[in-house]
């Protein structure tokens, strides 16, 4: 079943890593998120495949060790349709995966995640969930499942209705099932054309961007990103551990210390910049992943693409079915926007609405949508507990 608010704990045995059938299925979980963005940004740019692919799997490898959770790793979004749109230079991409990392650590170690965490409510967080569902089911169905031609659309409708009757199911894993059709129908496709990937060892190159490369990725890439990143890839992500994983306490000054580590490492070997998200592990957890190893297994599937597969990358994602990626990328956005089920049965009556309301301003709004939702939300919610608290007296 997809994630609920009210999800059972976890054994302490589950903080080992696992390899099971179910954590391989829940690896999937949130290729139809990723793969979209790191093929644009690799064909509208000048980085490298390789570095790009081997650091993304690394960091995804070492993220799963040192959680012990599916927490994911995902390209920027809003950096990487910025990226796609404007084509963007490399050395100004890693430019903006340094400044980022330092805005981050900053603001984690001078406590001021841990204020957020404090300050904003839970039906604001709901509600960024819910906008980013609203996204990410929305992209699912008009880039990938409704643009396909009308053979694809038969395959998606199947693959949806594959995904429905075994979400959950833990001997026959949804997400395995669809990936493995998705690759078979892909290498048959690939195969017709005569084509041939080529199989060759490549490392990650070091760069070395200049101040004035930090100073452009910071103003035209990292400040569209940062409200993003602080509302989904750190409050809401942590309030989706609380969710799911209820024994495990994990900080936002963790997440935020390694969120920022990534971006300071991943761009001086030619990576892209990263960040954690509430929707993959959403996709993760939707689709069977419980630790780590579902992180694990899928980092390591880019670490073999990036060293010895770099130069057909483009080539095997262009023929894997989009309409099966948009479903795995519809679910995930579904999984997402059920989460605000606790809070119009649990919580009081103003906190739905408030969520509702940042759900549409954060998922209507270009660039800045995260941000407006977020302070509108905050103050919204303060101001309508004030209200309801004068409302009480008034009625003594």
């Amino acid at each position: 079943m997809p994630p609920t608010a009210t999800a059972s704990p976890e054994p302490v045995a589950a903080r080992r890593l696992r390899f099971d059938r179910n954590e391989w299925a829940g690896a999937v979980g949130d290729l139809g998120t990723d793969l979209p963005l790191l093929v644009g940004m690799l064909l509208a740019t000048d980085l490298d495949a390789a570095s790009v692919l081997i650091l993304f799997g690394a960091m995804q490898v070492l993220t799963g060790v040192a959680y012990r959770l599916p927490m994911p790793v995902q390209p920027l979004k809003a950096v990487a349709a910025i990226v796609i749109a404007q084509k963007i230079s490399a050395g100004v991409i890693y430019g903006a995966g340094l400044a980022i990392g330092v805005v981050v650590m900053l603001l984690a170690v001078v406590g001021l995640l841990d204020w957020l965490g404090k300050v904003v409510p839970k039906c604001v967080i709901r509600g960024v969930q819910v906008g980013l569902g609203l996204q990410l089911a929305s992209v699912a169905l008009q880039q990938f499942v409704f643009s396909s031609p009308p053979s694809s659309l038969i395959l998606g409708a199947v693959g949806a209705a594959i995904a429905f009757a075994l979400l959950g199911n833990r001997r026959f894993p949804a997400g395995l099932i669809l990936i493995c059709i998705g690759i078979a129908i892909g290498g048959w496709a690939l195969w017709n054309t005569g084509a041939s990937v080529p199989i060759s060892l490549a490392l990650p190159e070091p760069r070395s961007p200049s101040l004035s490369e930090i100073v452009t990725g910071f103003l035209i890439l990292s400040l569209p990103q940062l409200p993003l990143s602080l509302a989904n890839s750190m409050l809401a992500t942590r309030q989706l551990v609380n969710d799911l994983f209820p024994e495990r306490k994990v900080t936002l000054k963790r997440i935020g210390v390694t969120y920022a580590a990534m971006n300071l490492i991943s761009p001086f070997l030619g990576g892209v910049p990263v960040c954690h998200g509430s929707g993959g592990m959403a996709g993760h957890y939707t689709f069977g992943g419980r630790t780590g190893g579902s992180v694990v297994i899928y980092g390591g599937a880019f670490l073999v693409l990036g060293l010895l597969f770099s130069d057909g990358f483009a080539l095997m994602a262009e023929h894997f079915p989009k309409a099966l990626l948009g479903v795995l990328l519809f679910f995930e956005g579904v999984a997402l926007i059920l989460l605000v089920r606790d809070v119009a049965v649990e919580s009081p009556r103003r906190d739905l609405p408030i969520a509702v309301i940042v759900a549409l301003l954060a998922s209507g709004i270009p660039q800045y949508g995260y941000l407006v939702g977020v302070g509108f939300g905050v103050a919204l919610y303060y101001a309508a507990r004030a209200g309801w608290r004068g409302w009480e007296r008034g009625g003594d």
